[in-house]
């Protein structure tokens, strides 16, 4: 069967395309050496699995169509790969990452060295580590530049600055998740949030760190925020200061102006932000939203957004941000996001005509817990379409070019799930049951492809983030309830749908995705029950 985790890879595509690249692009090298470090927070000492001894890692910083190598050396204890979140790689599957999709892992004591062509990404991703929840530690932000004469499509900020949420645990990451899936029960949820490695002043530890950003009166800023938590949705404000956003998933977006955002793990959200108050000092602080019935926990992480020349000002009464559970300010900012029509973006291209639909439930079922750790009879496990993804024996891109699929992968992943019930009702006494399999889709080059993805209530329900590697697509509808083909696709929006990589499914809801398959190889795409 070969090593399994409850992990699910809901889409993997056999496509075939040419692609055109950018022309005067530039060569990039870097050097990741990715071992274990030590960290105190919370007043408690940590040994994480970290690149260059830093958390988070080190900024890869290039221009628009650039390409960049990074040369991975793992000198830490287990195997592990590094994905570059939201790079479609086009005509590049080998690099993008996903273990035992892609590649199999880089076992320690060897390196890799990763290609990865940037086509037509504009502004912030993101690369973490894709094995088990190594992604906790092993992470750091993709910064694309405009290219050599290119503007942006608003004001041209005087600097900006990265923000990365982030979820901390008094503990290894991969320790944590390991004891989950060897006994069945869901890990802990996480000790603190952090700002750029800082968990601020509210978690009572006088020796834990504080953000600060240093800002000049009557400047702009272009704040780059990638939610890197495990999984937490996250709520982010500044005290007293309006965030416009302009981009979101490396593509820019219809400008709007907010108090605060929401951002679901696995986004990055560009954001302007003017230092045009009283000169002083300001919160800057994030929490948690949820719509699941185990909640994370209802923590406010700070930083400072602190003007030059400034003291004292601090003032945590003032912090403003939505209530943990408060789904009103989640749908209400998730539907101002709109795609704009600058030259700076792609041409907007959505598709009509559908060749391929699929309609995916997300789910939290059992399986039979055969462990000597077994604290219940069943396991919790992921699922879509009631299949909880088996890691194969090699990397499934091998298998496929080797054709030697046997074995390996079969190409039935059901494009519907097996059995239709009330998905956002009470699933009291509901078969949870989940099969296991390595189960692919395998599409022509050039389908017009549309996903439904349906939160149901088995499990905790609640939320989830969608990433799909190798593509960006068309976020063209969402809403409450059980999804009517009849009736909800009426709503859809194909005029302006902003064009993304990572979707927010509402819980006890839905969200429709369109794209063209036109980009080769093997696409995964992917949640877990514990993460991204």
């Amino acid at each position: 069967m070969g090593l399994q985790q409850d992990t699910v890879t809901w889409f993997v595509g056999i496509l075939f395309l040419s692609t055109l690249f950018l022309c005067s692009a530039d060569v990039h090298h870097y050097e990741f050496f990715v071992r274990e470090s030590n960290f105190t927070k919370l007043c408690n000492t940590t040994t994480l699995l970290v690149v260059n001894d830093s958390y988070p890692g080190p900024e890869i910083r290039v221009r628009r169509g650039d390409t960049v190598f990074v040369n991975v050396h793992n000198q830490g204890n287990y195997g592990f790969t590094i994905h570059w979140h939201g790079v479609k790689q086009p005509r590049n599957p080998w690099f993008d990452g996903p273990e035992f999709i892609t590649q199999c892992p880089i076992q320690p004591g060897t390196n890799f060295t990763y290609e990865v062509i940037l086509s037509d990404e504009i502004g912030t991703l993101w690369w973490h580590a894709h094995s088990d929840w190594t992604r906790g530690s092993v992470q750091g932000a993709f910064i694309i530049l405009p290219a050599e004469n290119e503007t942006y499509p608003f004001p041209t900020p005087d600097a900006d600055q990265t923000i990365i949420l982030q979820s901390w645990y008094n503990g290894d990451y991969k320790q944590i998740i390991d004891q989950a899936l060897a006994t069945g029960i869901p890990p802990r949820q996480p000790d603190a949030y952090a700002i750029n490695g800082n968990l601020g002043d509210t978690y009572g530890c006088t020796n834990d760190t504080i953000f600060r950003m240093q800002v000049d009166y009557e400047k702009m800023y272009l704040l780059r925020i990638i939610n890197a938590a495990m999984n937490e949705q996250q709520f982010f404000s500044i005290t007293n200061h309006t965030l416009t956003v302009v981009a979101q998933d490396a593509s820019y977006v219809r400008r709007f102006t907010s108090d605060y955002i929401l951002i679901s793990p696995g986004q990055t959200m560009d954001v302007l932000v003017s230092a045009n108050q009283n000169v002083g000092q300001y919160y800057m602080a994030t929490r948690p939203f949820s719509d699941a019935s185990a909640m994370p926990p209802d923590n406010i992480t700070t930083g400072i957004f602190q003007y030059t020349n400034s003291e004292g000002g601090l003032n945590a009464s003032l912090i403003t941000l939505p209530a943990r559970d408060d789904t009103n300010a989640t749908n209400s900012f998730i539907s101002r996001i709109r795609n704009t029509n600058v030259t700076q973006n792609p041409p907007l291209n959505v598709p009509t005509g559908i060749d391929r639909r699929v309609f995916i439930t997300i789910a939290t079922n059992t399986v039979p817990c055969n462990t000597s750790q077994c604290l219940l009879p069943n396991r919790f496990v992921a699922s879509l379409n009631n299949v909880s993804f088996v890691f194969p024996r090699i990397d499934i891109l091998k298998a496929y070019y080797n054709s030697s699929t046997g074995g390996v992968f079969t190409e039935d992943f059901p494009l519907n799930p097996p059995v239709f019930y009330d998905f956002t009702g009470n699933l009291t006494g509901f078969n949870t049951r989940a099969e296991l399999g390595t189960r692919a889709v395998v599409l022509n080059y050039g389908e017009a492809v549309e996903i439904v993805l349906q939160a149901t209530q088995l499990g905790g329900g609640g939320s989830h983030p969608i990433h799909l590697h190798g593509f960006s697509f068309y976020r063209v509808g969402s809403g409450s309830g059980n999804f009517n083909n009849e009736t909800d696709p009426r709503t859809y929006n194909l005029v302006d749908p902003p064009l993304i990589n990572t979707i927010h499914v509402p819980g006890k809801g839905w969200a429709a995705l369109r794209f063209f398959a036109n980009n080769p190889g093997i696409v995964a795409g992917e949640w877990t029950l514990f993460s991204l």
